[in-house]
């Protein structure tokens, strides 16, 4: 799909289009928050478990597992631990991920005034 959106937009063209994969695990809950754990230094396993309350060990796997697939972090194991770290994909992901956080930060008062104005139920927030 190119910048200029061509309308209608297709299930086809949704699917094929290469933003759509990375918006979908940016917008995971837990796949920002490593990435972010990585951006000062590689880290074990065990050390991400104890960084990142509220992550369970399955989920932690799943995750790691998935960000190695798309590029985004390695994985390196020594006899003493695994180690994971950002690759240079990754690294440089970071500063866009960065970005809609401070925007998010930045706009939340608007945010939250305009769902206060919106009739009916407010949209989910639950930590899941």
């Amino acid at each position: 799909m190119s910048p200029a959106l061509q309308l209608p937009v297709t299930l086809a063209d949704r699917a094929a289009c290469p933003a759509t994969d990375v918006l979908r695990r940016v917008g995971e809950k837990w796949s920002v928050l490593v990435l972010a754990v990585l951006r000062e230094r590689p880290r074990g396993f065990n050390e991400l478990d104890r960084t990142i309350h509220g992550l369970s060990r399955r989920i932690l796997t799943r995750t790691l597992r998935t960000l190695e697939s798309d590029g985004l972090i390695s994985r390196h194991q020594t006899p003493e631990r695994v180690e994971y770290a950002l690759t240079d994909l990754g690294r440089s992901l970071l500063p866009l991920v960065i970005a809609v956080g401070e925007w998010a930060v930045a706009h939340a008062p608007d945010i939250e005034r305009a769902r206060t104005r919106m009739p009916g139920p407010a949209p989910s927030t639950t930590v899941r």
